[in-house]
Parts: C-alpha cells; sequence; structure tokens
C-alpha cells in the first residue's frame, strides 16, 4: 500500500500510537502565576499583629490574632487560539513547488472551511483575555531583526523568571512582523521555546499554523518539536508536505514510521528496507527507527539499541528513545543542555522516578510551576515508585503542606530549602504555596527569609507581603535579605527604603547580593536617582546606558514593546550563574519591565536575583 491517505487511515495510526506511545495531551499552556498576581496591591495594615508560634496549629482558630491567608489553587485560564480568521493566499513558496494538479489535489483534501482556517497576520495560542499580550506588544519591530535575536540567544536565561514572561510574549498572538513570513515567524518562535526547554509550548506554537501553509523553515522546527514532545507519529500528518520540501533523514523515515503506526506493516518494511539500503540514517539512529516500526500492528521486528560508540545525544535519538522507554546511558546527557532534561520531564513513557532529574530541572528553569513539580512529587509518592533518596524529601514535602502545626510545616520546609549547607532553590520552588498558606508566626530570621523567598517564586507576592509585620521582631541571619526580599518583591511598599538602610545592608551583607540589591531598587524606581546612581558608583557599577543593548532595551519600553522588551531581557540574562550576570543588566531590565507596565514580573526578577546569589 502507498502513504496514508484520508481521516480513516489517520484514526487507525491514532490508535495504534494509544497501545504503543503514549502521548501528552496537548491543552492551552498551564499557567505558571497565581490568583490576583500583578493585580493591584492591597493597602498594607498600619499596625503590626501579634503573631502565632510556630506551635500554634496551621488553621487559625477563631479569636486567634494571628492571620490565615487562604491560598487557591493556580488557575488554567489559557484556551486554544481564535480559529475564525479568514486565511489569505497561499504560501507563495509552498505553491510554487506545486504543479496545478498537485495543489488542486492538496486544496481538495483539505478539512477545514476556508472560513475556518487561520490567518498567519496574527499567531499564537495566548491572547489578552488568556493572560496573553496584546497585538502589537512587537511593536513596528523589524521580524528579521527579532528572529535574529531569538536565534542569537544561548538558552538557558539565568532567571527563571525572565523565562517564564518570555514564553508568555513567544505564545501571544501578536502581529507578525511585516518583513517576516507568517509560518517562519511561528517556526523562531517554536524554536527559542524549544532551547528553553518548553516542549508543549513549542508544540503549541507550531500547531497555530495550518499544515498546508508550512514553509521548510517550520517543517525543520515541527521535527524538532515532535521529537523534543517525544511524539514521533505527530510527524505523521506533516510528512508529505514536509518530503516536498526537504531532504532531511527525519522525514524519509518517516515513510516507514508512519504507515508501521497505522498497521500497514508491507509498506513500512519496504519503506524501512529501502532507506537501510540506501543509507538514510545508520548505526543507532536506523535501529531506533527500525524500534519504532516494531511497535506497530502485526509488526514482527524485535530490536536491541546498543549506544556502544554514540557520542552524544541528538533530538532524534533522545526523541525515539524516549517515546519507546528505552533508557539512554548517563553519559550521553552530559552532552546536551538543561533544555533536553526540561523535555524529558513531561515524557509520558517514562515513570516519574525516570522523569525525576528533568523534572527539577524543568522547575528551575520555569517550564514546570510550582503546582507541576508538587503534583510530580505526590505522583512519586502515589506510585510508590519512590527511590530510597528521596523518600525523606517527599515526606518532608507532604508535613510542609499538610502538617498539625506552623512549626511543624516550618520545620519540614527547612529540610527541603537546605540541602545540607546551601539553599535549594528547587525545594523553594515545591514549598511556595505551602509557604504562602502559612499565618504570620514566630519564626527564626533565616526560616522568615526563605519562606518570603518560597512564596515569590511562585508569584505569592501579596501573601509574602503580609510578613512586613514580623520584621520588628527578627535578627540575626536572614534577617537582612527578609527586609531586602520585601524591599523589591513586595507590590507596594512594606518596608522602609532609604539610602541609609541600603547602605547598611550592603555593609553586613555585601558582595554580588548587596549589588543586586540597589539594581533592583534603581530599576523599580525605589530609590531617589540620584542616590541610586551614588550608590551603585560605590559599589563598583554604573546604571548608566552605556551599551547597545541596554540602549535597545531601553528605547523598547520606552516605545511601550512589552514582548519586544521581553525577549531583550533574556537576551541581556543569558546564562546559568547569576554571579556572572552584571548588576547593571538586571537594573535594565528591572527597570525597562517596571516602566511598560510588567511591574510584577519585574519585582519577582528582582527578588529571585536576591535569592539567588
Amino acid at each position: 500500500m502507498g502513504r496514508l491517505r484520508g481521516n480513516a487511515r489517520w484514526a487507525l495510526g491514532s490508535f495504534a500510537l494509544a497501545l504503543a506511545l503514549p502521548v501528552v495531551a496537548q491543552q492551552a499552556p498551564e499557567s505558571l502565576l497565581p490568583p490576583g498576581f500583578g493585580d493591584a496591591p492591597e493597602t498594607p495594615a498600619p499596625q503590626p499583629a501579634r503573631p502565632v508560634t510556630q506551635n500554634s496549629p496551621g488553621q487559625n482558630p477563631a479569636g486567634q490574632s494571628g492571620i490565615n491567608v487562604p491560598v487557591l489553587p493556580i488557575l488554567n485560564p489559557a484556551t486554544p487560539p481564535d480559529l475564525t480568521a479568514i486565511a489569505e493566499a497561499a504560501n507563495a513558496a509552498a505553491a510554487a513547488q506545486l504543479t496545478p494538479e498537485e495543489l488542486a489535489a492538496q486544496k481538495a483534501k483539505y478539512d477545514l472551511p476556508e472560513d475556518a482556517r487561520r490567518s498567519l497576520d496574527r499567531i499564537g495560542p495566548l491572547t489578552p483575555q488568556t493572560r496573553g499580550m496584546e497585538p502589537d506588544a512587537f511593536g513596528n519591530q523589524s521580524g528579521k531583526f527579532l528572529a535574529t535575536l531569538m536565534k542569537e540567544t544561548h538558552a538557558p536565561i539565568v532567571s527563571r523568571w525572565a523565562s517564564i514572561l518570555l514564553r508568555r510574549a513567544l505564545l501571544s498572538a501578536t502581529d507578525t512582523p511585516r518583513d517576516i513570513d507568517g509560518a517562519d515567524w511561528a517556526a523562531e518562535r517554536a524554536w527559542m521555546l524549544l532551547r528553553m526547554g518548553e516542549a508543549d509550548s513549542a508544540r503549541l506554537m507550531v500547531q497555530s499554523v495550518d499544515p498546508d501553509r508550512y514553509s521548510p523553515r517550520l517543517y525543520a522546527i515541527a521535527m524538532q518539536t515532535y521529537l523534543a514532545s517525544a511524539d514521533p507519529a505527530g510527524l505523521c500528518p506533516l510528512s508529505d508536505g514536509a518530503l516536498r520540501f526537504s531532504k532531511e533523514p527525519g522525514w524519509d523515515m518517516t515513510r516507514a514510521i508512519c504507515p508501521a503506526l497505522s498497521g500497514d506493516q508491507g509498506t513500512a518494511s519496504g519503506a524501512l528496507n529501502q532507506a537501510q539500503r540506501r543509507g538514510v540514517v545508520r548505526g543507532v539512529d536506523y535501529r531506533l527507527a527500525e524500534k519504532v516500526v516494531g511497535t506497530g500492528f502485526n509488526a514482527r521486528r524485535s530490536v536491541k539499541i546498543d549506544w556502544d560508540g554514540v557520542d552524544h545525544l541528538t533530538a532524534w535519538r533522545f526523541g525515539l528513545a524516549t517515546a519507546l522507554n528505552v533508557e539512554i546511558p548517563d553519559a550521553l546527557w552530559g552532552t546536551v543542555g538543561p533544555h533536553v532534561r526540561a523535555w524529558e520531564a513531561r515524557a509520558p513513557a517514562l515513570s516519574a522516578v525516570k522523569r525525576r532529574p528533568g523534572a527539577e530541572i524543568a522547575a528551575r528553569l520555569g517550564v514546570f510551576s510550582s503546582e507541576a513539580l508538587v503534583n510530580f512529587y505526590s505522583q512519586m509518592r502515589s506510585d510508590g515508585d519512590v527511590p530510597a533518596d528521596m523518600s525523606d524529601r517527599v515526606e518532608a514535602l507532604r508535613t510542609a503542606y499538610a502538617g498539625q502545626t506552623v512549626g511543624e510545616r516550618i520545620s519540614a520546609m527547612r529540610t527541603l530549602w537546605r540541602d545540607p549547607a546551601k539553599p535549594d532553590y528547587v525545594g523553594l520552588i515545591a514549598t511556595a504555596r505551602a509557604a504562602a498558606a502559612l499565618p504570620v508566626a514566630q519564626a527564626e530570621a533565616r526560616d522568615a527569609a526563605d519562606l518570603v523567598a518560597a512564596m515569590m517564586t511562585a508569584g505569592y507576592d501579596r501573601n509574602a507581603a503580609r510578613w512586613a509585620r514580623a520584621i520588628g521582631q527578627l535578627s540575626g541571619d536572614g534577617a537582612q535579605e527578609f527586609w531586602a526580599l520585601l524591599a523589591v518583591g513586595a507590590p507596594s511598599p512594606v518596608v522602609d527604603v532609604d539610602s541609609g538602610r541600603v547602605s547598611g545592608f550592603v555593609s553586613d551583607v555585601g558582595g554580588d547580593k548587596a549589588r543586586m540589591l540597589i539594581a533592583a531598587l534603581a530599576g523599580l524606581s525605589r530609590l531617589p536617582a540620584n542616590d541610586a546612581a551614588s550608590l551603585a558608583q560605590d559599589n563598583g557599577f554604573t546604571l548608566a546606558a552605556n551599551s547597545r543593548w541596554a540602549r535597545t532595551i531601553g528605547a523598547a519600553a520606552q516605545r511601550g514593546e512589552k514582548a519586544t522588551v521581553a525577549l531583550l531581557a533574556a537576551v541581556g540574562m543569558q546564562g546559568n550563574d547569576w554571579h556572572h550576570l552584571p548588576p547593571a543588566h538586571l537594573y535594565h531590565v528591572v527597570a525597562a519591565l517596571h516602566r511598560v507596565g510588567l511591574d510584577p514580573e519585574a519585582r519577582m526578577i528582582a527578588a529571585e536575583a536576591i535569592s539567588r546569589t
């Protein structure tokens, strides 16, 4: 039989895949923000509250003066994009390569009516109603300029919050710039998302373009995207079109993979044998494809994967091996960046234990929310599949959320925050909602600082601000950091901030943390400009826009281009070590976000800088 044709054949292929290669259901992107994040701040109460003790129950009894703040589940308001836009002319580059008869055949088998096809003039699943940015969020910027910025930006981004913001900008239904093809514009955004570890988001982006409008560049990125999602069957609806444009071996191998997944083993075997004779792929790459073919109906192939001699991991090897639940040797993980581990975090064929390294990296990068991380640990616990080195951690997390007293909960959180001598940022993320649910209580200064830092990792800024009532009772290790986190992270001023107080912080704490505090307060306009410039100069840096990047992000902010600012913020925060980030970069990022109305994100990036340096 020939290559697959018709909806009935695809339905059979989907059924085969359900048996052999489970796939993550594609939904709207998960919101990583808590309810109320970015809303107008509450006016802080002027009088301090009498704190409850650590031995008090977690639920505040009637008549007790401590405040127990309820925390609602994180919402997921995002919905699929509007599909009612009327499409314009078909992609000229694609049409030019088809004969009139072939073009008519392509149109004839297209399932959607003309008025339901999606325009390339505005692409993306998020709208302002679903926490996306406005259509003009990139302003009148050149598409080629923006695409080059994306290509040249090296992920990971040092700031988790900057990455979360960039994801939102890239997924927003923004107007396609004037000098770039719409399909290419979607491709560059998806490629950036993939390098950030956002495989699911990249998939949503490539699926926002109708298949008959794909450009060669989008076909290439779609291949990477479905492999990153460990879903080789996702390539099948695109195979015919891709083979018209691309000589990439992966697309050639779909001639065998796709018939196999729909039960056509004759066609699959013939194509596989032909690929082997022509040397399309060799070695482990061929064996992985052969093993995928062997998962189809009526397959008679039993394939063993041998990694001997393989010296690096590719998207092809990751995608097929992960879909097949074939173990990837530890040495190969060292040849790729952390974003590939983040792809692994959502792989449906892998057990929770196998996904653990990926899940924790995904949380650190901003791919996983606090809620998703807690759900992951809960899955490990409910599966009874907790390795010995994780059992104490999972049990501590359970106590952090369900302990009988405030003291019990804080004590459990403490074991997650320190591992054993240094802060564990993943532990802060995992306990964010547990920390936000606590009443303002008597606590050691170090614990109070970590509670506030944990809340800030998930955007519970208003819950954190209530802890300002305890500031007069704290001293010793952590007291200065507690003040600094509230100084930059609270929605409105809840602690005293002036040059004298900042100078005291510099004297007591010093180092990168002090410079980040000065930069953040200056960017948020929470210090007078002259005081901020003087403090910066005294601590070895300047707030002047003395680089092309600083001038560019400032100009974009002046024009009100939120998405451009988000992208340029990521450009200025490339890397994986906060200690290598110049404080001036933090200042320009925070100032630009503050200016364009992204103050909540600016504050969370500032708080992250304090807690991670």
